[in-house]
């Protein structure tokens, strides 16, 4: 492989670990802001409160997008093979 061929490859790697981590880390992000609008609205200042929404909300988000992470997963380790195989 040339370098050129390494650069796109390490492109094509962070562009699919993009993919995949985005709709765990926007869910975390969403459900951070209303359980800070919540305790701002409330003036509860508990600091487990935060952890446990997220934690749940980004479970369920891996679960939902499971299918679509195997997929981008698969989608990227054949273009990798590929270009070994192409060499």
């Amino acid at each position: 492989m040339t370098g050129p061929e390494v650069l796109d490859v390490a492109r094509d790697g962070i562009l699919t670990l993009l993919m995949v981590s985005a709709p765990m880390m926007i869910v975390g992000l969403v459900v951070g802001v209303a359980i800070a609008l919540l305790q701002a609205l409330t003036q509860i200042q508990e600091i487990t409160l935060v952890f446990v929404p997220k934690i749940v909300a980004i479970f369920i988000t891996m679960l939902v997008a499971l299918p679509f992470m195997g997929a981008a997963l698969n989608g990227y380790m054949t273009r990798v093979v590929m270009h070994i195989v192409g060499g």
